[in-house]
């Protein structure tokens, strides 16, 4: 499923350049265009969901395969042995801005809790 209006939809249907880090038959991994961190990977499954939360509850097999993605591109980043974070956010809230599940990779110098 996608959603037409979505801006990660676009970027999964190559309507919208990316620069690809990680890809599977399921999930894209590309380049954030406003990194917060030396390194900042999204990490993004190719169908449509709102955020993790409803991901675990309807495809947990599915965000399992986005984490595994995204700890493949924290070691393709260089930063596995340095260190990095995963982070979700689920609802305006918590900072979403782009209503399709992703998840940030981010590393590449010591980081706090505000990034």
């Amino acid at each position: 499923m996608t959603d037409a209006d979505c801006l990660f939809c676009k970027i999964v249907a190559g309507e919208i350049p990316n620069d690809t880090v990680a890809e599977t038959d399921d999930v894209l991994a590309f380049r954030d265009i406003a990194p917060k961190a030396p390194v900042h990977v999204l990490v993004v499954p190719k169908r449509h969901s709102t955020h993790a939360g409803e991901m675990a509850e309807n495809d947990p097999e599915l965000l399992a395969q986005v984490m595994r993605v995204g700890a493949e591109a924290a070691r393709s980043e260089g930063v596995e042995e340095s260190g990095y974070r995963f982070v979700f956010n689920c609802g305006g809230d918590s900072g979403q801005e782009v209503f399709h599940t992703h998840l940030h990779v981010m590393g590449g110098r010591p980081l706090t809790m505000g990034v």
